[in-house]
């Protein structure tokens, strides 16, 4: 990725101990600076956008986007922007353990993408980001990233094929499912777990393409099958079940693991995840959410 080199301000913040680290990719920059945001003070100033607020992703995070036109292109794209101010020292302790290192919420985010894509696994670009330390801790950092384009979450939208049950539709479903999981076999097997591994955070193009999202909890954990349960149960809860049947469900796990047929371990494999389920499942019925792998199921489920 082209950046933009890093910028001093004329004198350091009360507070900070480092100056800003910026970067911005070769093709926004001339964008950027257009719209003013040539240091981290004045992305942390700009409100020109759409937020993007969730009551529970906690009070230190913004979520935001808004348009810009790179200059490769004639037309402005949509880029999404996560700003972190001051967060508390324990979630940032915490966030150091699960990366392995000290680093900003941004950065950590940035080197998930930036390995995946290295990877062969389909991730957003990185438009710009930044950061700023005091003393030990972080105390700011934001990351941009360019939306994916012509595409949409599994969540939002599924492929005609899974609104019929016609041979020809079926046949279609069949190809879907088998690409769905080598999608997230290939994923995992760069040893990184995604940790909100939701149909919301997987997309999919006009063109079929897959691509992974939301890459800010995305690690290389020390408790690796922990986490990979953790990612299939989180893609099995989502899955509605009046658009997949356990037939589709077991076509899934067998690509995914590379079997003609299950196996000893595999059945383990899939208790584990069954539990992990019904976890989630009794959290978020207390909370009055309908899990969505239960809602509308069908005979045969």
């Amino acid at each position: 990725m082209k950046t933009a080199s890093r910028i001093h301000p004329a004198s350091r913040q009360a507070g900070f101990s480092e100056p800003p680290a910026f970067f911005v990719a070769g093709r926004f920059k001339d964008a950027f600076t257009e719209l003013g945001l040539t240091s981290l003070d004045a992305v942390f100033a700009f409100d020109s956008w759409r937020d993007l607020a969730k009551s529970n992703i906690g009070r230190f995070r913004r979520r935001a986007s808004f348009d810009v036109t790179p200059s490769d292109s004639g037309r402005p794209v949509k880029v999404f922007l996560k700003r972190y101010e001051q967060p508390p020292v324990l979630r940032q302790v915490l966030n150091w353990v699960c990366h392995h290192r000290r680093s900003s919420f941004a950065s950590a985010e940035r080197r998930a993408i930036e390995q995946l894509a290295k990877a062969g696994v389909n991730v957003p670009r990185v438009v710009a980001c930044g950061e700023q330390w005091g003393a030990l801790f972080e105390q700011r950092s934001f990351l941009i990233t360019e939306e994916i384009a012509d595409s949409q979450s599994l969540e939002r939208r599924l492929p005609e094929c899974f609104d019929s049950t016609a041979p020809v539709t079926l046949q279609a479903r069949r190809v879907f499912i088998r690409r769905l999981a080598e999608f997230v076999r290939r994923f995992h097997t760069t040893g990184y777990r995604h940790r909100d591994l939701y149909l919301s955070h997987i997309f999919c193009s006009d063109a079929g393409k897959f691509c992974l999202i939301d890459l800010a909890r995305a690690s290389r954990p020390f408790l690796q099958r922990r986490f990979q349960v953790k990612d299939i149960a989180q893609l099995h809860y989502s899955s509605p079940a009046a658009r997949f049947s356990r037939t589709d469900r077991l076509r899934f796990y067998l690509t995914y693991a590379g079997r003609r047929r299950l196996v000893p371990r595999d059945k383990a494999f899939l208790r584990e995840v069954a539990g992990k389920t019904a976890r989630m499942v009794r959290h978020n019925v207390t909370h009055g959410a309908v899990p969505p792998f239960l809602e509308g199921a069908r005979g045969g489920l």
